[in-house]
């Protein structure tokens, strides 16, 4: 499985080109359990933390990309594989790399030699998505508690290793820092196993169930409580936390790799909250309303997500000498603050989700019978002034009657019609918590990403533009009879984040493939000619060469992006890769979601479809962009052209 061989200049010409085109960013992005792994550490689940996911970096930097952006990394539950639906601050122990810990430096030999490799060679190849996924997450808790038994048993032995001694410091430190959340997220897990019930909303209603939020005058109770339960559970709490430590141990070393690799690597803010964050903070939401998403070009039908909402009347409190609330943060400002510290200690950028949720969420009744009809007729929570069926959320808006539209329906992009610079500054408290934390944690402004997709509500629209942030663009979803479409490249602004797809979209060889099936292989060709071909008098006949050649029509689409005005550029793996199947298809509840990794022989397949383009040839596609600048930029660059050319001829011949 070594790397495909890349000529030694690759790198440098590639990234002059970048250089040449403005494009600070070039970010492959990919998902925790897509990453490939080597035979022998293989147990049906990928991780960044394998040696497998190290040489598939390297290659992407080897490619000329300078990012990887990852998926959310929270944990998720036996029967839910969405890292959507992860927890915020407890990190995915199916992404802990159980090779490493055989190793005497500097993990103990807390597996003995050869346990890693009997677990892949037992795994079930043949197994659906789903079995796979139960397969690798029951697989890894075993082989965890095995090694957490190691640990337990040497550590205090007096002939313990250097190594163990060292790994025990390490551990006491780390869970010292982060005592706060480790015992809310460990005693979720205490109280499921103790009832016998895994959804805590069937024991909701107890003082377990209120217990970081107890009612008035169940305090003392809930102390007394959690006193009892620290004692009761101190040894399967300190196993929950020595796990813990393990997954942020490795995920430092990745951190530790990736600057080497001068690669940035970015986070991913999901808006949703797993139901252990739900329990654990609950007392921070409202009870009766749920944010999802309305409907909309990309969902027609909306999504009710079933995610908890921040009460806004306890984004401040009052300070100590009484005066009006706003002049000090409460507990939601201090519940995100503690969140974004983590976050930025553990990225150099983020991907935040749905950046709607956090400005202007689309919010639905909690209580209703049909969650579908109930999001369809929802609100946005701060701009619903004096609406008869949500009476409530008239004491969270923030504009009047007067400045909405109602010619328009309520989910409409220009619903708010004007906004005052205060209300803006009040729509943006939350997303202020996220700039401040970044630049109190030395991050750049340019690495949060908002990713907003079809709909821009006005109020979202001016939270972005004071911080210059832009937004992305899909260019796979083009509408190409309407010049104004927010997908067309042609309309992508320099601080835009632009990609042919993510991880919610169909794969661009899918779609090439549909595209010459449905006849509107022309159409794509005749639009992408236009964008690439400066001289009038040869467009005709380049479209007619893309029309004959998906192949090179891929080529193109790539291109594309790199010729735009973006700084940004985002490549999905299945994309870069040339794979046909889709990672997640959005709205549906499907095992095979979430599931899609990078082939073991990716390498030799990658180098075998370069050769007839049926994967992404980034010379070539840059080369092809900067052709698009014109004459003056060809003679310009006439050497790195030359260059690149030379690069993409040499992948499509192969080694």
């Amino acid at each position: 499985m070594a790397p495909a061989p890349l000529p030694e200049d690759h790198r440098r010409l590639v990234t002059e080109a970048l250089a040449a085109l403005d494009v600070r960013n070039c970010v492959l992005s990919i998902h925790d359990p897509s990453f490939p792994s080597l035979p022998e550490e293989d147990t049906g689940w990928g991780s960044p933390y394998s040696e497998g996911a190290a040489r598939f970096l390297a290659f992407a930097r080897e490619l000329g990309f300078n990012g990887i952006q990852l998926g959310p990394q929270g944990q998720t539950t036996e029967y839910n594989a969405s890292p959507y639906d992860g927890t915020l601050f407890s990190r995915n122990l199916l992404n802990v790399a159980l090779a490493p810990l055989e190793e005497p430096e500097p993990w103990g030999a807390l597996l003995p030699r050869g346990r890693v490799a009997a677990l892949a060679a037992s795994r079930p190849r043949d197994a659906s998505p789903g079995a796979r996924y139960r397969h690798a997450f029951r697989t890894q808790l075993a082989a965890l508690n095995e090694a957490w038994e190691s640990f337990r048993h040497q550590r205090e032995a007096p002939d313990a290793s250097p190594a163990l001694r060292a790994l025990a410091g390490r551990f006491a430190t780390f869970r010292q820092q982060h005592h706060a959340w480790l015992l809310r997220d460990g005693l979720f897990d205490v109280l499921c196993e103790e009832k016998h019930e895994p959804d805590w909303r069937r024991w909701g209603d107890s003082l377990d169930g209120r217990l970081w939020s107890p009612r008035h005058g169940e305090e003392g109770a809930a102390a007394a409580r959690l006193v009892e339960l620290e004692a009761r559970y101190a040894d399967a709490l300190e196993r929950y936390a020595f796990f813990q430590f393990l997954v942020h141990a490795q995920h430092q070393s990745l951190r530790e790799r990736t600057a080497g690799l001068r690669l940035k690597l970015y986070g991913d803010l999901q808006i949703g909250l797993s139901p252990r964050d739900t329990w654990a903070w609950q007392g921070l939401f409202l009870r009766s309303y749920l944010m999802g998403a309305p409907p909309s070009r990309t969902n027609p039908d909306g999504q009710p997500w079933n995610y908890p909402v921040l009460d806004p009347e306890q984004y401040f409190e009052d300070d100590d000498a009484g005066v009006a609330a706003g002049q000090r943060a409460g507990p939601v400002l201090r519940f995100m603050n503690a969140r974004m510290d983590k976050m930025l200690g553990e990225y150099d950028g983020l991907r935040l989700d749905h950046p709607h949720g956090l400005v202007c969420p689309w919010v639905y009744r909690a209580d209703a019978m049909d969650a579908l009809w109930a999001v369809q007729h929802g609100a946005r929570l701060f701009s619903s002034p004096d609406l008869p069926d949500h009476p409530e959320l008239a004491r969270y808006a923030l504009v009047h009657p007067e400045q909405l539209d109602r010619t328009v329906p309520r989910y409409a992009d220009r619903e708010v019609k004007s906004l005052t610079p205060e209300q803006v500054r009040r729509y943006s408290v939350l997303f202020d918590t996220i700039v401040s934390a970044a630049r109190r944690n030395g991050r750049d402004l340019g690495d949060l990403l908002g990713e907003v997709l079809s709909t821009l509500p006005y109020p979202l629209e001016r939270v972005l533009a004071q911080y210059g942030l832009g937004r992305f663009r899909v260019t796979q979803k083009a509408d190409l009879n309407n010049p104004t479409d927010v997908y067309r490249s042609e309309n992508v602004a320099p601080e835009d984040w632009v990609m042919v797809g993510n991880h919610d979209t169909k794969s661009l060889w899918q779609l090439v493939g549909e595209w010459q099936w449905s006849g509107s292989l022309k159409a794509q060709a005749d639009y992408l000619a236009w964008r690439l071909c400066p001289e009038e008098a040869e467009r005709e006949a380049f479209a007619r060469k893309l029309a004959a050649d998906p192949g090179l029509l891929a080529q193109a689409k790539l291109a594309d992006l790199f010729a735009s005005r973006a700084r940004n550029v985002m490549v999905f793996f299945t994309d870069l890769l040339g794979m046909t199947e889709t990672y997640n298809t959005p709205g549906t509840v499907d095992a095979r979601n979430w599931s899609l990794r990078v082939p073991p022989d990716w390498a030799r397949e990658y180098r075998e479809r370069l050769q007839c383009d049926a994967a992404l040839n980034v010379p070539a596609a840059l080369a092809m962009a900067l052709r698009a600048r014109g004459a003056e930029t060809h003679k310009r660059h006439h050497a790195l052209l030359a260059g690149l050319d030379r690069l993409a001829s040499r992948l499509r011949r192969g080694p």
